[in-house]
């Protein structure tokens, strides 16, 4: 479950970009004083991801609003998850921001939510984590979203991990052992992840001393294959982790666990369609 929230710069930002120069519509009725209450329902079962924010967002447009569901819950059809009273013109300012910002992050969760349930259902507890294609802009929201569901993040970014590409190693002229050899001096507390595309590709790295290897696209086959192979090397110190990598969905990744995978890394969740948030409008009786 997620700990943290967006705070309010990134949420004024949101309403300022819906509502940059007024409600045009509002305003033209002349109802914007009127009084009125909303309330915000799950269409269908789902992971509850952006509730808090939702709240807030109703709160800085001067709404009394009320959280009932937080992050990381996962709910049925039909349970309220936050109400709040106001005028109409600050109940519709911030109306469609805070449902759809709760629509994408709970679809979000709720796709992670899927992998790791299934992931669950063999028997093995072995983490999910996320990939960084989360959409440009969009970071902070997707990392409370993939934790929300139960997964972890795979890298935040370029900038706190090292995961050694085919892409990287076209620059290198020296031995595997070598490139771990001065990855591991020049960043000794952290873990040496490299991606690989065949089993003998993996059989060289582990042999070098690589920490995880990702393993790009291995049908549950080769997974299965290349986990006979690292566990039969004496490797100097612990064998790699086997990460399982690309084309992952909760319907394929029960094979891969029972294949030898120590871990799961996905892209999947951040192409879930967004959830359904019901949303009531009422008028307040003066």
């Amino acid at each position: 479950m997620s700990s943290f929230n967006l705070g309010d710069a990134a949420l004024l930002a949101l309403l300022a970009d819906d509502v940059s120069c007024g409600d045009l519509t509002t305003e033209a009725l002349g109802i914007g004083q009127k009084g009125g209450q909303i309330a915000f329902r799950a269409r269908r079962e789902m992971v509850v991801c952006g509730s808090e924010e939702a709240v807030r967002l109703f709160a800085l447009v001067g709404c009394r609003s009320r959280l009932y569901v937080p992050s990381g819950t996962r709910v049925e059809a039909g349970t309220l998850l936050l109400d709040g009273e106001g005028t109409a013109g600050a109940l519709h300012h911030a109306w469609k921001t805070a449902q759809v910002l709760m629509e994408w992050a709970s679809g979000l969760a709720s796709a992670a939510a899927d992998i790791v349930l299934a992931v669950t259902a063999t028997g093995r507890r072995i983490p999910v984590a996320c990939t960084r294609k989360n959409v440009p802009g969009a970071k902070a929201l997707s990392v409370k979203a993939v934790r929300a569901g139960g997964a972890t993040m795979h890298r935040l970014g370029l900038s706190e991990s090292l995961l050694v590409f085919a892409e990287h190693r076209l620059f290198l002229d020296e031995a595997p052992k070598e490139t771990i050899r001065r990855l591991r001096g020049a960043e000794p507390e952290k873990k040496i992840v490299v991606e690989v595309a065949s089993v003998d590709e993996a059989r060289v790295w582990a042999l070098a001393g690589a920490d995880v290897l990702q393993l790009e696209k291995f049908p549950a086959p080769r997974v299965a294959e290349c986990r006979a192979v690292l566990d039969g090397l004496k490797v100097p110190g612990a064998t790699p982790l086997l990460a399982a990598a690309g084309g992952i969905r909760a319907d394929n990744v029960a094979e891969l666990v029972a294949a030898g995978a120590d871990m799961i890394v996905t892209s999947a969740p951040y192409a879930a369609p967004p959830a359904d948030v019901s949303v009531s409008l009422e008028t307040l009786k003066a």
